[in-house]
């Protein structure tokens, strides 16, 4: 499993977590932290970080020799499992409006835009911790990322902007702070969750070992 190191923050609590809970799964399974392309291109799972504005991130990410064309390797040629986590996540999309706009991976379609909070008490950034509901029309929260997890769980929250999947089936939960938006999709194998999982204490840790043993 492979952390990609593209100078966006946080680097450092995602791999310890990423670490604890590979001591839990079932496999022998690796974390490295790296940025070169051949790592990241033979990698058996790939984890995109991400903390800052779209704009920033893509071009930090776009920045890095190689790094892009091996994670395209990995993740849509080969089809190993990828998780990109809140900025990671948007840079699903095909394009953010933050900062003027700039174009995303094109993985998910769909695209990255301000949150528009109906209540007044609902500030910008959400920032805090903010529960996981089943997308719209059913009861439970669904899939093997959530394996264990129920609808209300508790995850921690830092933005500003929120992706807005073209189609709704790619959403598997919403969150709601003055107005529902995704705070997890999944296509194939490829996912991607607006909270982070390394803050988010047991429920984080609990997604985190679900995601390592997960093969889609």
């Amino acid at each position: 499993m492979v952390l990609i190191d593209y100078g966006s923050g946080n680097l450092a609590s995602a791999e310890k977590a990423l670490r604890a809970a590979a001591a839990n799964v079932r496999a022998v399974c690796e974390v490295r932290t790296s940025d070169d392309p051949e790592v990241i291109a033979a990698a058996d799972g790939l984890v995109l970080p991400g903390v800052g504005a779209f704009a920033a991130c893509k071009a930090a990410l776009s920045s890095r020799d190689g790094v892009l064309e091996a994670m395209t390797e990995a993740a849509k040629r080969r089809g190993v499992p990828f998780l990109g986590i809140c900025v990671g996540m948007q840079l699903l999309a095909d394009r953010g409006e933050e900062l003027g706009g700039a174009p995303g991976l094109g993985w998910i379609s769909g695209e990255v835009r301000r949150l528009k909070p109906a209540h007044p008490r609902c500030k910008l950034p959400h920032v805090g911790w903010n529960s996981l509901d089943a997308p719209s029309g059913r009861f439970e929260l669904r899939g093997p990322l959530f394996s264990g997890l129920t609808a209300g769980e508790t995850m921690y929250f830092t933005h500003a902007f929120a992706f807005e999947p073209t189609h709704q089936e790619t959403i598997i939960a919403e969150t709601d702070h003055g107005g529902t938006f995704a705070s997890a999709v999944v296509l194939g194998n490829l996912a991607g969750v607006q909270f982070h999982p390394e803050k988010s204490q047991s429920a984080g840790a609990r997604l985190l070992n679900n995601f390592l043993e997960w093969r889609p």
